[in-house]
């Protein structure tokens, strides 16, 4: 019978028009009447017989004479149509939830602090700029693809900003937000986030803690502005179920993985993912050198170390101030070039040693001048790990793929 199975199109059809109607009459057997069952076990009686001989004429005979008794007796569902759509919705939502949850899941870079691996939100502000043109036609269709908008907003009345709205959203789509000038409404519809999504094109309008009360004439620009969007992701989440993570991979964590004390002292909030590359595994002792490289286990790393071409592949001449994707800094560099006096504090010179408790994991962005990371709040919980990068798909870039140091 197996091997008829395999050589017989009209076996195989007959078999699974005998498993379809057997599980329909058990599903419907309690809405139909007595001899509407009996009429279908007949049928599916036969079908068994025409099986069990193999004659391909007598099988295709009563798969028909099945299929009419199932016509005949067994009652139809109601709002069928509705019915199917809705399992098919729910079997999608279900088998995205379950590749989102054990392989891949997406994420947005909202920082620059992995520049110029990965980039996050950035813009230009074109007001007064004449000699920056806004291209039009296919170029500026190319410039959408590439993951870069402009958004232009003209007084439509004289006088000053009163405030900002909220921005409208459906799902994580920013659809519209409107600001008054003058007493009337203008709309700026798919408003950009600018490392925000609730603000919106807040930040283009206002100053920190205030409203900007500038007068505008009509017909002047209020806004006109380019922005480009930051990278999207695929975070691989099945590959660290099976290894470890690995020096110099860029990890996707949560942040409830930081100690509480550290995230209380750098507002930094429980339910956030952060995308950084891992630099410290569990125990070891990292420093890092006054020329920028980090030293592991008394071991310096350099561009030839896996995964560091893209931190380590520079000069290390410039200021840091003008080339800030160059290596790492300790806080004596960055004392030296008048950064923050806070920079670093647990790497403050290149003599200190910071050793990794076992079970943690320690993370430094690529953008050394501006990347909130381990050289602040330490080593988190590599149960904290969620996934690794492994495919940007937006915008289609240089970067678009998976071959991300």
């Amino acid at each position: 019978m197996m091997l008829r199975w395999f050589v017989s199109s009209k076996y195989r059809q007959g078999f699974a028009a005998r498993k379809q109607h057997a599980l329909l009459l058990a599903a419907r057997r309690d809405a139909m009447p007595p001899e509407g069952v009996a009429a279908m076990l007949a049928a599916l009686a036969e079908l068994d017989g025409a099986l069990a001989d193999g004659h391909s004429g007598r099988i295709l005979i009563k798969v028909e004479e099945l299929q009419f008794a199932a016509a005949q007796w067994l009652p139809p569902y109601p709002r069928h149509i509705w019915r199917g759509t809705v399992e098919i919705i729910v079997v999608a939502l279900v088998l995205a939830l379950g590749i989102r949850t054990f392989f891949v899941q997406p994420f947005k870079i909202p920082t620059g602090s992995m520049q110029p691996t990965l980039y996050g939100v950035n813009y230009l502000n074109l007001l007064n700029q004449k000699e920056l043109t806004v291209p039009t036609g296919w170029s500026r269709a190319l410039a959408w693809i590439q993951g870069v908008a402009y958004v232009r907003v003209v007084a439509q009345a004289s006088g000053a900003v009163d405030r900002v709205g909220p921005v409208r959203r459906i799902l994580s789509l920013n659809i519209k937000q409107s600001f008054w000038l003058g007493g009337v409404e203008h709309e700026v519809w798919f408003p950009p986030d600018l490392g925000d999504a609730q603000q919106g094109i807040a930040p283009l309008i206002w100053h920190p803690g205030r409203l900007v009360r500038t007068t505008y004439r009509k017909g002047e620009e209020v806004i006109n502005f380019r922005r480009r969007s930051g990278d999207y992701l695929l975070a691989d989440r099945l590959t660290y179920n099976f290894r470890r993570p690995a020096r110099g991979e860029i990890i996707v964590f949560k942040t409830s993985g930081i100690s509480d004390e550290a995230r209380e002292h750098f507002n930094i909030t429980p339910d956030e993912f952060y995308i950084k590359r891992l630099v410290g595994l569990p125990g070891e002792r990292i420093q890092i050198g006054d020329d920028r490289h980090l030293i592991v286990n008394g071991n310096r790393l350099d561009a030839t170390t896996p995964h560091f071409r893209m931190v380590y592949g520079y000069d290390p001449g410039p200021d840091p101030l003008f080339q800030p994707y160059l290596g790492h800094l300790n806080g004596s560099v960055a004392r030296k070039y008048h950064l923050n006096p806070g920079f670093a504090p647990l790497f403050p010179d290149a003599q200190t040693t910071y050793t990794n408790p076992p079970d943690s994991c320690l993370v430094m962005g690529d953008n050394t001048v501006d990347s909130l990371d381990s050289r602040y709040w330490g080593a988190f919980s590599e149960d904290a790990v969620l996934g690794k990068c492994w495919f940007v798909f937006w915008p289609v870039t240089a970067r678009f793929g998976w071959w991300h140091d």
